[in-house]
């Protein structure tokens, strides 16, 4: 296969960064529209039975962790990307580097602190400081770093099963019970009071919100460094050698791709199911389910990334309807990310239509095509009068401390 470019744009980046960013709805969805617990455990709220347990059976099996790590690739990709570009135009790549990372995590924490509590950006522009330093590793080194930060997330989220086991057989030791409660708020299953509770706040005005939302993630980005950041930046690592070996570029023969999906895939959904199906028959008990969802898959979840990423590869079509629509979300995904959390914010929260605890599992994801649909509709008409997105064109802006041209828009085509 061979990659399709225009100008500086990768065809291939672009259209997996496109599904990528669609597919990430398709957990977060459950973060904006029900208490946290539910994210994790179905048992929590939203239902977990019949179609609302069948949806929650595919997402963790198929999606769940895996197109945020398919965002964390890409974003590990691009890095390479601007760094070349800014080498290649004479200009100091730490510079621009770190003017992009500094501006995104502004952007990261106005987004976690005033409009959603599950941002990504802010983790996303601290770790992209760290892996700034790998830009010059040869693929190797990239892959055995990547691997050992595995094993090392592995052992950190270790401890929040550990601690779960703990809390259920000692509830009387001194600080056990409010770790166990703040277990079951973000993993378990809450009281019906707490649920109500959450419920409540998220059915009221923005500045209750906001104020709960400052209160409870002030020092989420910190925590986020410590308890994902391992993962995040091996993820980044993995993308940056997937841009440097041709994997998401396009530059692979097709059998190397069908062969990569094989494996992913062939991994990665046995695995899941059983780890699914262990959570069920617990009756989604609070071990079973830290395990399952922070532990057992962390070895796993990279294959199926890598499934992901050659499927959508070996299905894009360059000049085709769906692979141009998706090429232009992806170019815009920084703005169609933000804007998504708008939308579904301002249907769920209390200061919109207020629908937040109202509906079954199932039923949330009739936004989420909804929102699918925007995203691929404007998109492209945008890109073919823009040069970039709109929240694209402003951080490139504050990035290089002047406004930049907004014309020549024109989308890649094969």
């Amino acid at each position: 296969m061979a990659t399709t470019m225009a100008g500086d744009r990768h065809l291939t980046l672009d259209t997996v960064r496109g599904v990528a960013v669609l597919g990430i709805l398709l957990l977060n969805i459950i973060a904006f529209s029900m208490p946290p617990a539910a994210y994790f455990n179905p048992a929590a709220y939203g239902g977990a039975e019949g179609i609302d347990l069948g949806v929650w059976f595919g997402n963790f099996v198929l999606f769940d962790g895996k197109m945020r790590g398919l965002f964390s690739f890409l974003f590990g990709a691009s890095t390479l990307l601007v760094i070349e570009r800014a080498t290649a135009k004479g200009e100091s790549a730490a510079k621009v580097h770190y003017a992009r990372m500094i501006w995104l995590l502004v952007f990261g924490l106005l987004h976690l602190w005033a409009i959603w509590w599950g941002d990504i950006l802010n983790h996303y522009a601290l770790i992209g400081m760290i892996a700034f330093l790998f830009r010059n590793a040869r693929v190797k080194t990239l892959l055995i770093v990547g691997c050992i930060l595995l094993v090392v997330q592995f052992i950190v989220s270790a401890f929040i099963p550990m601690l779960a086991a703990i809390a259920q057989v000692n509830p009387g030791k001194p600080g056990m019970a409010e770790a166990f409660e703040g277990l079951k708020q973000g993993f378990g299953q809450p009281s019906s009071a707490w649920l109500t509770e959450d419920v409540a706040l998220h059915r009221s005005g923005w500045w209750a919100i906001a104020v709960d939302r400052f209160s409870e993630a002030k020092w989420l980005p910190l925590a986020g460094l410590i308890q994902y950041g391992w993962e995040t930046l091996a993820y980044m690592l993995f993308g940056m050698a997937a841009y440097r070996n041709g994997l998401l570029t396009g530059q692979w023969e097709r059998r190397r791709y069908w062969r990569w999906v094989a494996i992913g895939f062939g991994i990665g959904i046995p695995v899941y199911a059983a780890l699914a199906l262990w959570t069920i028959r617990s009756d989604f008990g609070l071990v079973e389910v830290t395990s399952a969802t922070m532990v057992l898959t962390t070895p796993i979840r990279p294959l199926m990334i890598m499934g992901w990423a050659a499927l959508i590869v070996l299905l894009m079509r360059p000049g085709g309807f769906l692979t141009d629509r998706l090429a232009a979300a992806g170019r815009m995904a920084f703005t169609n990310y933000l804007v998504t959390s708008l939308i579904c914010t301002t249907i769920f929260y209390g200061y919109g239509l207020g629908w937040y605890g109202a509906l079954s599992r199932a039923e949330v994801y009739l936004v989420v095509l909804g929102v699918w649909a925007l995203i691929l509709l404007w998109s492209k008409p945008w890109l073919e009068r823009f040069a970039y997105g709109p929240l694209e064109w402003l951080w490139r802006s504050l990035s290089r401390g002047r406004p930049q041209g907004m014309t020549g828009g024109a989308l890649v085509k094969g």
